[in-house]
């Protein structure tokens, strides 16, 4: 019997030494260069707790009611309103009132979309940037956010947010 020697073929081995090398540069850079979505939020600032068992008698006339129903339309004293209506008349009723015993009280739906909340709480927040940046550009003559802290905090005692928050029952 003859038999054939079978030759052993060995695979050529690449170099992979660098591989993991470029792999981290690759990944850090692109960590770097790409930008993450952040979340949206609303900056609020809750009273202490011994200020929120303190109630307030407001009356009727001193109470701007905002509502948001299921189909996102937007009611300012039970009229349809736009957003650019809603930041004139929340600017005109903070404007007019003489105390700060004054309240935005903004109601919503369950199934109200969450972009319509947060246009509606962009206007109302505009509304009180501008009231505030009137008053600093007459009392200081500068915009609000180049007043300094003292300057600020008193512009603020006079336009203090008062807003209340609930949902509607249905």
């Amino acid at each position: 019997m003859f038999r054939w020697k079978q030759k052993h073929r060995e695979v050529p081995e690449l170099n992979t030494t660098s591989t993991a090398d470029i792999s981290f540069m690759l990944l850090v850079f692109f960590l770097v260069t790409s930008s993450m979505d952040s979340d949206k939020g609303l900056g609020r600032t809750l009273s202490p707790v011994e200020e929120q068992q303190e109630q307030m008698d407001i009356n009727r006339s001193n109470v701007l009611q905002i509502r948001l129903d299921e189909n996102d339309v937007l009611y300012c004293d039970d009229k349809t309103v736009t957003l650019a209506q809603l930041q004139q008349q929340v600017e005109s009723f903070v404007a007019s009132r003489q105390t700060d015993r004054y309240i935005l009280a903004v109601q919503t739906d369950r199934k109200t979309s969450y972009d319509a909340y947060f246009e509606m709480q962009n206007a109302v927040v505009a509304a009180y940037r501008s009231l505030r940046d009137k008053m600093a550009r007459q009392k200081y003559g500068c915009a609000f956010s180049q007043c300094t802290e003292s300057q600020q905090e008193a512009i603020k005692q006079r336009y203090p947010q008062r807003i209340s928050e609930g949902i509607a029952e249905n």
